[in-house]
């Protein structure tokens, strides 16, 4: 996966910003959640499921120096089942003053339970379309999902900004929040202050309006959308807008909002990094989702960022927040996690991603430090899964666990790529993004799991159950010995941190060195406790190491070399040769057979077994057999005759 081209591109910038402090997993998540860290009684709203919005045309009026909002939300939605009322989530801080339809006034009632429930004029049938305008205002909530934020920036300049991800949507217009419905197509119209800049999803289809001390930006967004990735933000940003992305003929403009006072030589040299991301996960991918419209950033009070949907939120424009964010517009965006329990579909992959980031542009040691710190992080807890429970996917803080859902997420990623090997599991993403049943809609972890087996071959089930349902992680104890013969015999065993894995079933690097400077890297295919492998080496073997590259989530493991070479003791002999029936064997007592394999002529296996010093041949056919016995000092490969 290097990419020269890319790594040249990238150097000379690095050099610019090398210094900076890059922003860490734990800033991210810490955003992306805000700091609506209690518990929060959040399920599907049942009374929101019989209908399918397809399109908002959102018109806000705010003021960022002024905790305030009005708006009016012009809904078009079709009707999956016969309804006679329509309910959006709405926050109880909010009023709506009139909801009308065709311009016909709507009775409509607010709910103690953050619902604007509204009667329709008759019962709606199912398969049928319509649309219902809702005028509101009032001060957001306070408290609870900080989704509508009014602060300051530089020398007290008003800034006004939203992050609605999980749940804080309602909080500033009536919506459908769940994770069940994206928008197809969305007008944002922000009203505010003619000496601000607005900043909403998509692309401006005409130059913003003046009327007296007010200004109207609209901005259109023909994509499928989530409430929670709609957003807005107001301030005197600078506009930077000379940078575009992407291949002909689909390249697209950069477009950054930028405090004025942020704008300095090392950030408009950070911001020369966004089209370099982009052609990279492009390349390893598929072209930018969103590419008929735009993508940037725009600064914001959070710390971290948030993946807006055409335009991120950023505290700053590190590299890995940039990548972080970028990358999310593939997944998270383009394809949502379709419940908050599968939200490494979303967070996991914009960690490993933006640890791809390090990988191609830093080299191998980079990226092997990245993933060792993921690992101390994951490991910090001998508990905890990956995927959340029931309970656990309405705790804000579960949700954006950067442990859990963003650094255990991206290293069961990189697990999949280790032991599906690259081309595979690359092929298996691009087939997941390529899904139409998938691909700006919603998807959940089962679909991932299908899409990388069909290119696999094989069933993931036993590694999604330990690595993403279950919970903990291995400690591996791992013995090597010479043997005769070019031979190492090594012996596997784990412990697990967690009652709710057996076994984690994993491929297992170990990396065997010579006194010359020689080194093998061995793969062992590990299914099993006590497991012995006899692996071929052409060297003798003075030291060894485990998992080099750090490609497994572990910790406390044990490596040791044992110093004696054994050669298998003689005589070792079968009796009778040739063989009617029985085929026994007599050899010293000090060896025990661990396992046992009989090929014929051709190199095909027989017969295989575990213990045994006996086998039943009648069944074979006359002629030439071998059988080859790994034994706890070696193995030995002995020639018979089938009468």
């Amino acid at each position: 996966m290097k990419n020269i081209h890319l790594l040249l591109a990238l150097f000379s910038i690095s050099i610019c910003f090398g210094q900076e402090e890059e922003i860490t997993i734990e800033s991210i998540a810490e955003s992306e959640m805000k700091s609506a860290t209690q518990l929060v009684n959040f399920v599907v709203n049942p009374n929101t499921l019989n209908y399918d919005i397809t399109y908002h045309k959102l018109e806000f009026t705010v003021n960022p120096a002024v905790y305030f909002i009005s708006g009016k939300v012009t809904t078009t939605y079709t009707a999956l089942a016969n309804m006679s009322t329509i309910t959006f989530d709405f926050a109880n801080e909010l009023t709506a003053s009139s909801v009308k339809r065709a311009g016909v006034p709507l009775a409509f009632v607010e709910t103690a339970t953050n619902e604007l429930v509204i009667t329709l004029p008759a019962t709606q049938s199912i398969g049928t379309s319509d649309t219902i305008e809702i005028t509101y205002s009032g001060v957001p909530p306070v408290n609870g999902f900080n989704a509508f934020t009014t602060s300051t920036h530089g020398l007290n300049i008003p800034v006004l900004f939203t992050l609605s991800e999980p749940f804080g949507a309602r909080d500033w217009w009536p919506c459908k929040q769940d994770l069940n419905d994206k928008i197809n197509t969305i007008d944002v119209y922000v009203t505010a202050p003619s000496q601000y800049v607005s900043v909403s999803n998509g692309i401006e289809p005409e130059a913003p309006v003046v009327n007296g001390t007010q200004k109207t930006t609209h901005f259109r967004h023909n994509y499928p959308i989530p409430a929670y990735l709609i957003a807005i933000a107001v301030t005197n940003y600078t506009v930077v807008s000379n940078q575009t992305a992407g291949t002909a003929p689909n390249q697209f403009p950069i477009i950054d909002y930028v405090y004025p006072e942020s704008l300095t030589t090392t950030v408009q040299t950070q911001l020369l990094q966004t089209p370099l991301l982009i052609n990279f996960f492009e390349s390893v991918f598929e072209k930018y989702p969103f590419h008929a419209e735009k993508y940037g950033h725009a600064q914001f009070g959070w710390g971290g960022g948030m993946e807006h949907t055409t335009v991120s939120f950023m505290q700053n424009f590190s590299r890995s927040l940039i990548a972080h964010e970028l990358a999310h517009q593939w997944f998270g965006d383009k394809i949502t996690c379709g419940t908050w329990k599968d939200i490494w579909l979303n967070e996991g992959f914009a960690t490993y991603l933006a640890a791809m980031v390090i990988e191609n542009f830093d080299g191998a040691a980079s990226f092997i430090s990245e993933k060792t710190t993921m690992i101390g992080a994951i490991t910090y807890s001998t508990s905890g899964a990956v995927y959340l429970t029931d309970d656990e996917a309405t705790n804000v803080s579960r949700i954006f666990s950067s442990r859990l859902s963003y650094n255990k997420g991206a290293m069961v990623l990189n697990m999949l790529r280790f032991k599906m090997g690259d081309a595979l599991f690359f092929q298996g993403l691009k087939n997941y993004l390529a899904d139409v049943n998938l691909a700006f809609k919603y998807a959940v972890t089962a679909n991932l799991q299908a899409h990388l087996e069909a290119v696999y071959g094989s069933s993931l089930n036993e590694f999604f159950l330990d690595w993403v349902y279950r919970q903990g992680y291995p400690t591996y104890a791992i013995s090597v010995q010479n043997l005769s013969g070019g031979q190492v015999k090594l012996i596997v065993n784990q412990t697990q941190s967690h009652s709710s894995v057996t076994f984690f079933e994993m491929p297992v690097p170990v990396r065997v060195m010579g006194a010359g400077g020689q080194f093998l890297d061995l793969v062992l295919q590990n299914t099993e406790n006590g497991q012995v492998f006899i692996e071929n080496v052409p060297f003798t073997v003075t030291s060894v190491s485990f998992d080099v590259n750090k490609n497994i989530i572990s910790k406390n493991n044990s490596i040791t070399l044992d110093g004696a070479a054994f050669e298998l003791e003689q005589p070792i002999q079968l009796f009778p040769n040739p063989v009617s029936s029985l085929l026994s064997i007599d050899m010293p007592s000090t060896l025990l057979i661990e396992k046992a394999l009989i090929y014929n002529s051709l190199g095909q296996i027989i017969l295989q077994t575990k213990a045994a010093d006996s086998w039943d041949v009648s069944a074979l056919s006359s002629g030439v057999y071998y059988l080859r016995i790994v034994t706890n000092k070696g193995e030995k490969r002995l020639k018979f005759i089938k009468k």
